[in-house]
């Protein structure tokens, strides 16, 4: 393992013993947090059963989205879903949560990353969501494109000035995409779908601010009644269907703090 401790640096990866390459950080002003190697058989692992698959169907994400995201359970725990979270393949961390109780918890020990990242590797334009079952929702309608922030959203936006970087990124553990993606610039366009509630519209706030509102696009989710919305992309595709998820996507307007938007090119 190496790390730089200059505070304008930070750069830091380890070299594994085996015949994996080296991960080698981003250049990212955050305090790092190595992680134990972990293996899907070490955090006891295996496929999910018909009781986990159903779970899903009901939410209209398919046997084939959960295989190609490696959605796994505890062995012998049907109730049980496993996300695994991955950068380059490799398994870097686990959070798991109960179907019955919707408890979530992260194994202890592991580093907090974008869920999906290996899928933005080169996007220039690149959708965020507030859980994982919402970045499995955005793949069923066709966005692979798609990540999801590990912890949801802050409660509220902080009206003094912007934070220090680091407290940013405990708060909000986006460490991996600050490093690769803002600092580098890959991402020319970034779709910030979050949840339709005051923290998610906390989170998309905060998002804006820290990655550049001018390349932020939000979107609108659409009515369920008269008086409420569609909280979230897994409640409009449960509800309406992959069609209405390409819809808000087609039609996400550029973010504005001043509380005016403007539509997107045609």
């Amino acid at each position: 393992m190496w790390r730089c401790f200059r505070v304008e640096c930070g750069w830091a990866g380890q070299v594994f013993p085996d015949k994996r390459a080296a991960y080698t950080g981003a250049h990212q002003n955050a305090k790092v947090s190595f992680s134990r190697q972990l293996t899907e058989e070490s955090l006891g692992l295996e496929p999910p059963g018909d009781e986990l698959v159903a779970y899903f169907a009901k939410r209209r994400i398919s046997k084939e989205t959960l295989e190609k995201n490696a959605i796994l359970q505890k062995s012998g725990e049907q109730n049980i879903i496993a996300f695994t979270y991955r950068r380059n393949g490799v398994l870097v961390s686990c959070k798991y949560r109960s179907i019955i109780d919707k408890r979530y918890w992260q194994e202890k020990g592991t580093e907090k990353i974008l869920y999906g990242l290996d899928g933005i590797k080169e996007a220039d334009e690149i959708i965020i969501v507030e859980g994982e079952i919402d970045k499995l929702s955005m793949e069923e309608a066709g966005f692979c494109n798609c990540v999801s922030v590990p912890d949801g959203a802050p409660q509220k936006v902080s009206a003094k000035e912007l934070p220090s970087l680091e407290k940013m990124l405990r708060h909000l553990h986006i460490l991996d995409f600050l490093g690769k993606y803002l600092a580098h610039g890959l991402a020319s366009r970034i779709i910030l779908a979050t949840d339709g509630d005051i923290p998610g519209e906390a989170l998309a706030k905060e998002l804006a601010r820290r990655l550049g509102s001018e390349r932020c696009w939000r979107v609108s989710w659409p009515k369920k009644s008269e008086l409420t919305s569609f909280k979230d992309a897994n409640e409009v595709l449960t509800n309406l269907g992959p069609g209405a998820l390409r819809d808000i996507i087609g039609n996400v307007e550029l973010y504005r703090f001043k509380g005016f938007s403007i539509r997107p090119r045609k």
